[in-house]
Parts: structure tokens; sequence; C-alpha cells
């Protein structure tokens, strides 16, 4: 059994995974062909493997703290079931000896546009949770089920569209004071902060980075409540956790 939950070098994984990110976006875009900058971002942004680097770190982490390689899915059998609908596919999967130990997703957003893409993430967020939690009260996990530890990971462009202040439209009632004056940056934060304290994620990550991270991987954690440390800890501490109990 692993003893050490964090596993070291994870930094190291974090910018090879940044890196990827913008290589792959930077070649969907160039196969593409696309000249219009902010279509060409949002259909290499929809056409998936850019973030394949943070997908294998979480399988990484995952390994690392004990588990087979058998019990991770990460690219087939990523279906589970749902309550308002019949399955969801998650991005990445632990299913050991039957029983669902853990489900993530990892998303990303690219500018220059931003405002949509925020609504639609959140409300992927909040339907995939409500969806899952559902079913699992429903006994949609086997007989014997354990409460899953359900994670998400957010992967942002870091450039003047994200962190500039956006306005709100409030014809009818005030919004709540900590959306006013806020950029993406912030909204995110704030996204991340409350599916955990609603308790509809276990833990929550978000990353930025500028495409300057191409070559580097830089990368920075706007706050240390949703950094990559404590996600990473959270789901080793549920992997140990689970193998120690059976």
């Amino acid at each position: 059994m692993a003893t050490n939950i964090v596993p070291k070098g994870y930094e190291i994984r974090i910018k090879r995974a940044v890196a990827h990110y913008w290589t792959t976006l930077a070649a969907q875009a160039n196969r593409q062909g696309i000249n219009d900058a902010d279509r060409g971002n949002r259909r290499a942004v929809t056409g998936g493997k850019q973030m394949d680097g943070f997908c294998e770190l979480v399988r990484w982490v995952v390994a690392k703290n004990g588990m087979p390689d058998a019990s991770i899915f990460v690219r087939k059998e990523l279906e589970i079931p749902g309550f308002f609908r019949p399955t969801k596919k998650w991005d990445l999967l632990v299913v050991h000896q039957g029983q669902l130990v853990a489900a993530v997703e990892f998303k990303s957003q690219a500018g220059p546009s931003f405002g949509n893409n925020f609504n639609n993430r959140t409300e992927e967020a909040l339907g995939n949770a409500t969806d899952l939690w559902t079913a699992f009260r429903e006994g949609a996990f086997g007989k014997h089920q354990v409460r899953p530890w359900v994670g998400w990971l957010m992967f942002l462009e870091d450039c003047e569209s994200s962190r500039s202040p956006v306005g709100v439209r409030e014809p009818h009632f005030e919004v709540f004071d900590e959306f006013k004056n806020t950029s993406y940056v912030n909204r995110y934060e704030l996204l991340l902060r409350k599916l955990v304290r609603e308790k509809l994620y276990d833990a929550t990550a978000l990353i930025v980075s500028s495409r300057d991270g191409i070559k580097s991987g830089a990368y920075k954690e706007p706050a240390q409540d949703i950094s990559m440390k404590r996600f990473i800890a959270g789901l080793g501490g549920q992997v140990q956790t689970f193998l120690g109990s059976v």
C-alpha cells in the first residue's frame, strides 16, 4: 500500500500537462485552418485531447496511491448510470471490485470569448453532480455502494479578457455582491469554491496559464483552497482509505 498521498514530482507533471495543453491546442487550430481566432479556438477546444496531460497526471496519482491500473479508466468504459439520463460519460473513473471509487471531470476554456462558455461550464458542473448524487442515492452503483469521490479540474487561459472585470445586468434584482466587478478568473474561483462548499464535489482545482506556457508549462493557481495539491491529496486519501477497507 502506498503511503505518500501526494506523490513527489507532481508539480513537474502539472507543467508537462500545461505545455501539452497549449501544444495540442495550437496543433488542432492549425490542422483546422481557421483564420478567425475566436471560431478557431472554439473548434480547437472542443476537439478534445488537449486535457490528456491532466488526465494522465490524475491517473498517475491514483496509481501511486496503490490502485491497480486495471481499475483506472481514462480512454474507454467511462459511462456510469445517471438519474436524469441513462448514462453520463466521465473523463476518468476509478472502479475497483465493482465499486465506484472516484469520478473526475477535466474542463478548459481559452479566449477570446469567455461569457457564454462560463455559463455553460457552470451548468455542466451543477448538472453532472446533481445527476450523479441522485443516482447514488437511488443505489445506482451496486448493492454495497460506497460514497465515491467526485472532482472537477478547470484549466483557464490567463489573458486580458479573463482577468478584466465584467459587468452584470440587473434589470429586476441585484446579483450577489461577490459577483460584482469580477473577472472570469474570479468567477471560476467562486464557482469552484461553492461547488465544494455545497458538497456537490469533494474537491475542485483551478489552474490558469498564458499561451506563453507552450514551452515552459508555466502556470498559476489563484487560490490555495482550490489548488492541485489539495485536489491530489483528497483523491489520494480516498484511494488509500478505500483500499484499506477491502
